[in-house]
């Protein structure tokens, strides 16, 4: 969902709205799966197979391992549209997070999303601090911390800044004229 709200930033009139509505639409759809499991947290996959919900079936497909994929399209979709549900989602999850996955030496991945008593894979995936913390982080402060027009981020959440080349050369330095 975030990547296609991060498309609608700068395409063509004619598109944006289009973009900006799938990358929507796609956040509600993660929401739905996170809301219809037990533990409020998502399963690590699921299929649209004809019927009404779409579901879990395999049990490696049960797993929440921590991901921050959600949350960052909540993020991404907060700031371009500063709608208060992608926070208000964003906050349930941060609860369902610690409330199911929190364990005495920080925090675990849980087998089983459906089941009303989780049992945990006792494994903290390096990306949950790195990247889901920091995208509910973000989630929750102001935009002009870290603003798009000035940072963009790789696939492991971490910031760069852009560079108008115009005015810059590649290294960042300022040009000289």
């Amino acid at each position: 969902g975030g990547m296609f709200a991060l498309g609608a930033d700068g395409s063509r009139m004619d598109k944006a709205g289009h973009y900006l509505e799938l990358g929507a639409e796609i956040a509600h759809t993660c929401h739905e799966s996170y809301d219809r499991t037990a533990l409020k947290l998502g399963p690590e996959s699921f299929k649209f197979d004809g019927a009404v919900e779409a579901v879990a079936v395999r049990q490696a497909e049960k797993y929440y391992i921590l991901r921050p994929e959600v949350i960052e399209t909540y993020w991404y979709l907060w700031r371009f549209t500063h709608d208060p549900r992608y926070r208000r989602w964003g906050w349930e999850a941060a609860l369902a997070i610690e409330k199911y996955c929190r364990v005495s030496g920080g925090f675990s991945g849980v087998k089983d999303v459906y089941s009303s008593t989780p049992t945990h894979d006792d494994v903290q995936q390096s990306f949950f601090l790195a990247e889901t913390l920091k995208y509910l982080y973000l989630l929750f402060s102001g935009d002009d911390l870290l603003p798009l027009d000035h940072w963009v981020f790789n696939t492991e959440a971490h910031p760069l800044p852009v560079l108008h080349l115009s005015n810059t050369t590649l290294s960042g330095n300022p040009a000289v004229l």
